[in-house]
């Protein structure tokens, strides 16, 4: 299997850096310029760019990359609507106050702690 490659907008990626190699354990693979750093993990690469620095740091369709935003990941569930009824008794947040249901199944997003979106997913029957 290749490696799966994510790119996080970060306002600093000497601090970024810092944080994912000696808290995470990533290893810097490349740093060659102030506003650009690809590190790894295992089979993941992890590509770090600061707002207009190198192409994808570039504006594009009239909006500028920042951090944070509705970047996330998603994790395929089975019942959904008992997922969520749980993790809102034990008082995780969520976006949005019901589940949306969409052509390919339904989603909510719940937040981490900082902040971060997760996708919670149900897919349709096949």
């Amino acid at each position: 299997m290749s490696p799966v490659s994510v790119r996080y907008i970060v306002n600093d990626v000497d601090q970024a850096i810092e944080f994912y190699r000696d808290a995470l354990g990533f290893t810097v693979d490349l740093h060659p310029a102030p506003g650009f750093a690809s590190l790894s993990r295992g089979d993941l690469v992890l590509l770090l760019n600061r707002p207009g620095a190198g192409g994808a740091g570039q504006q594009s369709g009239g909006q500028a990359p920042a951090p944070g935003g509705w970047l996330r990941f998603q994790l395929e569930v089975d019942d959904l609507a008992s997922l969520v009824a749980r993790l809102q008794a034990a008082g995780h947040h969520f976006r949005s106050d019901e589940i949306i249901v969409g052509n390919g199944g339904n989603q909510i997003l719940i937040e981490d702690p900082s902040g971060n979106p997760i996708e919670l997913f149900e897919p349709r029957s096949r």
